[in-house]
């Protein structure tokens, strides 16, 4: 039998990546990436399309790319996953989905468990049923909990201390990935990152919420006073970012994603006044709203073991940011309706309980 004619035992790609949550943010720009740069891969998509994902984030690469599949599917269900291991014959995987946002997680923190931590702990069950070469897991630096003004940046060594329902998921999908490199000798690979922004993000995060909310007429809703900081790096870098990790990690470790914009929440929101053309409104488009239920002062992460794989920033917050504006100015309907997820505090998908719980909860601390 000729190689082209195949056989079941015949590999036709270099590597199959099976990279969960590919229609959502990050992940939609690393399938992008490296479906186009690397031809000889064969790069499968498993996204549940849940309300912050959409196909029209990879619809550059559907149709032209041989290389590119797209599977619908949710990885709490362990025959569905187990099926695309065995058909697609995957040997590395990359771990993105996960619900994401900490305002959501303060009211809906039971699916946040069920999908980031019992999604994963299904994926790399599989994964290691199946012989994967490398596992990627995606974490966050949310799961080293709150950094002081004094403190030296965190390293990969930091004990973990989150402090809000999203982060705690996290680090516990974190723990399952570890015991399996730790009992199976799995090959697992661990990133934390900073804050991510840029074309793709669902409208609830910070930079889109904020440029959303002023393409609407609207004032940006600043939790607190403002102060709290986040560290800011832009999506074309961090898919950089997970390229170098795909091919020069190695098992076992753990890498920081970390950029060099730390800036308060107030300044973000005012140099996206400024970079829309309405800082002579600044005034009225600033307004600030009750905090959220334990927000975080700031996160600080050394990422030179990253730096030490041949990665660096290449984007600087000026250009980034307006990339990114002038991104949602043509795409703000890409998610239809997204008025819930521009008010103050989101609560997508939550309880009628889960906020009373929230909600008493905040009574009883101010009592």
């Amino acid at each position: 039998m000729a190689k082209n004619e195949s056989s079941s035992s015949t590999k036709e790609w270099d590597k199959v990546v099976l990279v969960t949550g590919g229609a959502g943010f990050i992940a939609s720009h690393v399938v992008i990436r490296l479906v186009k740069k690397y031809p000889n891969y064969k790069i499968v998509n498993f996204d549940k399309l849940d309300y912050c994902a959409c196909l029209e984030n990879v619809e550059s690469v559907v149709g032209d790319y041989p290389n590119y599949k797209f599977v619908k599917g949710n990885l709490t269900s362990a025959d569905l996953v187990n099926h695309v291991m065995d058909h697609e014959e995957i040997d590395t995987v990359m771990h993105f989905a996960a619900q994401t946002h900490v305002d959501n997680s303060f009211g809906n923190s039971f699916q946040f468990t069920e999908n980031n931590v019992m999604g994963t702990h299904v994926l790399i069950e599989s994964a290691k049923v199946h012989d994967i070469k490398l596992f990627v897991h995606v974490s966050t630096d949310e799961v080293y909990g709150e950094g002081e003004h004094d403190e030296n940046e965190m390293t990969e060594e930091h004990i973990l201390e989150p402090t809000n329902p999203y982060a705690a998921t996290k680090a516990a999908a974190e723990f399952i990935v570890k015991s399996y490199h730790r009992s199976f000798k799995l090959p697992v690979v661990i990133t934390r990152g900073n804050n991510v922004y840029g074309p793709h993000q669902y409208p609830e995060k910070l930079i889109p919420k904020f440029a959303n909310q002023l393409m609407r007429g609207q004032a940006v809703t600043l939790h607190g006073d403002g102060s709290n900081t986040r560290n800011f790096l832009y999506v074309e870098d961090v898919a950089s970012a997970f390229d170098i990790i795909l091919h020069k990690s190695k098992p076992g470790q753990i890498y920081n994603i970390g950029g060099s914009n730390e800036l308060p929440n107030v300044q973000v929101a005012k140099d996206i006044i400024e970079k829309m053309g309405l800082k002579d409104k600044e005034t009225t488009l600033l307004t600030f709203v009750e905090d959220r239920c334990f927000n975080d002062l700031r996160y600080t992460i050394d990422n030179s073991k990253l730096e030490a794989l041949g990665w660096k920033e290449e984007t600087s917050w000026e250009d980034g940011l307006q990339k990114t504006i002038d991104w949602y100015k043509l795409h703000t309907n890409r998610y239809k309706n997204i008025d819930g997820a521009l008010v103050a505090h989101p609560r997508q998908g939550a309880t009628p309980s889960a906020d009373y719980e929230t909600r008493k909860g905040k009574r009883a601390r101010t009592e």
